[in-house]
Order: structure tokens, then C-alpha cells, then sequence
């Protein structure tokens, strides 16, 4: 079983948005082969930090209206939300090395 739970349309202001934690949101899509090499990566952070950051995924062709919302045009792309904004970006694949690095601030 996945320890990042999806958010959709639906659920993202009130899991991502109004969270009380920073949140990693993981914008991916099933056809997407860089986004599949990311996912152990996210599933490892999110079981060893995610008493701190919150790890969630949004599937970026279901979930049309929060993906043009925050601009998103290139996938894998991570969005760390902080008070119900975006304060980080990452385009592209990650290593665990980059994703530790970035996220070192609410780690």
C-alpha cells in the first residue's frame, strides 16, 4: 500500500491548501516514465519524514483545473505548499539527494 495518498480537484484545498504541515504534492500522470522512476523516491520520504511534510500525489491528466491553477506544463513536477501557498518548485526527475536538499527547510 502507497503511503502518499491522492488528492484530486476535488480534495486539494482542503488537503493541500489548509493543511497545518508543508506539503509535497507529487504532479504526475500513469504514461509518464520519469514520474514512475520518482515514486519509490516520494514513497521512501514520505514513510521516513512524513511527520513533518505531508506527501500527496495529483494525477496531472484527471485533475485538469488544479494543474492550469498553479501553471503546471512539465511533469514530474513537485509543488511544496506552506500556508496554502506554493513556496517551492521542482521540474523534472529528482534524485533523493535533491529532494532532501530542497525540502531541508521543513525536515
Amino acid at each position: 500500500m502507497s503511503n502518499v495518498p491522492a488528492v484530486t480537484d476535488s480534495t486539494f484545498e482542503a488537503e493541500v491548501l489548509q493543511s497545518l504541515m508543508p506539503v509535497l504534492v507529487d504532479i504526475w500522470a500513469t504514461w509518464c516514465a520519469p514520474c514512475r522512476r520518482t515514486e519509490p523516491i516520494i514513497e521512501e520520504l514520505a514513510a521516513e519524514h512524513g511527520d513533518k511534510v505531508k506527501f500527496v500525489k495529483l494525477d496531472a491528466d484527471a485533475n485538469v483545473e488544479t494543474v492550469t491553477k498553479y501553471g503546471v506544463v512539465s511533469i514530474p513536477s513537485f509543488n511544496v505548499y506552506s500556508g496554502g501557498e506554493v513556496v517551492k518548485t521542482l521540474v523534472g526527475a529528482q534524485t533523493r539527494k535533491q529532494f532532501l536538499d530542497e525540502l531541508g527547510d521543513y525536515l
